[in-house]
This record gives structure tokens, sequence and C-alpha cells, in this order.
């Protein structure tokens, strides 16, 4: 709840009095013209005699609420609109507003018709003239009940969503070969990486065709993922390793090098086409719904791509080109794919 003290009260009064001058308007037309203003808003709005709880004043929308006219709501209670609980929560909200001379922020419940509406009200006591006691407390009602219900089912969502990753992970741990493929990622160990890239390079050689190795590494992990601890981390491995594993063919071979580091091998495919792939991946990656706790946890990946025979021509060259490539993308700011340099005097020979 924002503070306002008497000093800047009488500051805003004062303002209000000098506008009204300026505009040559008296201060009961400026009153009219500012409730026309609030009717044509989507928001409902009263006055309330505080120690009465009467009902001096409401716009139609207020009215519609409780189903009567704005006439017909005047010299009407809480107590003859609400039930008791709700209608002393009102009370209590007012009395407050009344005694500490600040806007008051409350949230409240209302059941109509069978449907619950949720609103945020905002409560403002109004200055009694001549520096009397404020009596008086001006309400503000923002209806906020679509939006909580929207909250409610992108919330509902995203424990779905977490189940039914958590249900895949655990189908495919059971089913692989733990000799064969990451625990976490589902991605093929190194042994059986370093294998099909020295095939690749063979085969590259002898049917002069390109291919191309991407060097991949986990960008810092945010906050929320560092303070979610190791389950956190798990889930974001596991996200990446499903895109890894739908990014590629299968002829393609993806890799978790260590911790944090990742390869793929792209058969057949030269720099200008990884690097689209790639890109396509980098942004799957930086915008996917990793999800612990009904909390959506993010991360970004950077990327350096190499190409054989065009960056380097030999096994070791490439995976050297692949990762200068990689610590460039690292050096700006991450969340990026760049390439390695092509070596022009080999691509001429």
């Amino acid at each position: 709840m924002n503070q306002t003290t008497p000093a800047l009260s009488q500051e805003r009064t004062e303002v209000a009095r000098l506008l009204a001058r300026e505009l040559d308007a008296d201060a009961a037309g400026l009153a009219a013209v500012l409730l026309e203003m609030v009717d044509r808003v989507d928001v409902l709005l009263s006055i309330k005699e505080v120690a009465s709880g009467r009902y001096l004043h409401v716009n139609p929308a207020m009215a519609a609420l409780f189903g009567r006219s704005p006439a017909a709501m005047l010299a009407a209670t809480d107590a003859d609109l609400l039930e008791p609980a709700q209608a002393a929560a009102m009370r209590a909200a007012e009395q407050t507003t009344l005694a500490h001379d600040a806007p008051a922020l409350s949230e409240h419940k209302i059941d109509r018709d069978g449907q619950r509406r949720e609103f945020s009200v905002t409560r403002m006591a109004l200055p009694g003239a001549n520096g009397r006691p404020a009596r008086h407390v001006l309400c503000v009602w923002t209806d906020r009940t679509a939006t909580r219900q929207r909250e409610h089912q992108l919330k509902q969502a995203l424990v779905q969503l977490e189940q039914q990753q958590l249900a895949t992970e655990t189908l495919r741990r059971e089913t692989q070969d733990p000799s064969l493929r990451d625990g976490a990622t589902g991605l093929y160990q190194r042994l059986h990486f370093d294998d099909q890239l020295r095939r690749e390079v063979d085969l590259s050689s002898r049917e002069h065709r390109e291919f191309a190795l991407v060097s991949i590494a986990l960008d810092p992990l945010s906050d929320a993922v560092k303070s979610a601890g190791s389950d956190a981390r798990t889930r974001v491995l596991e996200a990446l390793g499903r895109l890894l594993r739908s990014n590629t063919r299968a002829m393609d071979a993806s890799c978790r090098l260590d911790e944090d580091r990742f390869a793929v091998l792209l058969s057949g495919v030269g720099l200008a086409t990884a690097h689209s792939r790639m890109e396509g991946l980098r942004r799957q990656c930086a915008t996917q719904i990793v999800v612990l706790g009904g909390r959506d946890l993010g991360f970004t990946v950077s990327m350096g791509v190499a190409s054989f025979p065009h960056t380097a021509h030999s096994e070791a060259d490439l995976m050297q080109a692949a990762e200068i490539a990689l610590r460039e993308a690292q050096k700006r700011g991450g969340n990026h794919v760049a390439l390695a340099s092509i070596r022009f005097e080999l691509a001429a020979s």
C-alpha cells in the first residue's frame, strides 16, 4: 500500500483549485467531468459514508454488479447487498482507509448469480470541507476475474506440461541403453560420438562431401534455476536433450561431452545450412517452457558451427574450429550462434 502524507493531500487539493481556476470551472463542474470520464473506463466506482455504510454515489458499472440501477443503490448498504462476512470485510477496509489518510488497496471476492468475481479495490478518504475530518471514502473497483482465471488456467497447463515432461523422460530412461546414451539427456555418450565422427570424416574424405560439427554450451543458468537446486538443473538438461534429439535426423548424432558441453554432428550438411538449423534450435531453447513446481524455468545456449572440409581438414582441426567459434558466441554474451572461419587456402586446394 502506498503511503500519502497529509501535506501531499493538501498539495493535491491546491493543484485542483488552481486547475479549476485555470479552466474557469467550478469544483462541481470539474467533479462532474471526472465522474463522466470514470464511467467510460472499465472500472466500478462508488462513494460511501463510512459511519453508516450508505452508498451516496455509484456509477452504472457498480450498480450492474448488484443487479440494480444507480438510483436504487443510493442509501443502500453492503449489509443489504452482500453476505455478512463480505459486508464486514468491506466495512473494515473502509474504516482503515478513513483512519490512515492514504490510498488503500485490498482484494475482494463477490459471489453474484452463482459466479465468483474477483476485484482489486483502491480506496481513499475524501477530505472534509474547511478542514473537517473525512467522513466519506471513494472506492474504485477493477475486475480481475478474467485475469485470475487465465492465471489459474496457465498454472494448470504448466503443471500438466511438467507431468508430461516427467513421464516422457521416465519412459526414455527406462528404455535407453545406459552404455550408449547419457542418462539425463538421452544423448549419445562421448565414446559412441567419437566413433561416428571418425566414420563421418572418413566417408566425407572418400566421397568428397561436407558435413558440419556444432559445439554447444549451456549459458550460465538463471537465478531461478540455481535457487531451485539440482532438480531444476536436471529438468533443463532433459529439455535440452529433447530439443537436440528432435532437431537431428537418423544419420546425425548428438552427444553430451561433459557437464555443460554438447556436440552435434550434421551429416551431409554445409556450413550455411548448419547455421540456419542451429539458429532455429537456439531460438527453441530460448523460448522453451521448462516447468518445475509450477514455475517456468528458462535457459539459453551458445553454439559454434564448423564444417568439413571448408573450415578444417582433419578431425582434430574440425573440433578446434567448432570450439573457437563457440568461444566467440560466448564472448558475444551467449544465446548466440557463431560460425568458424573458412580456410580459403584449403577450399581452393
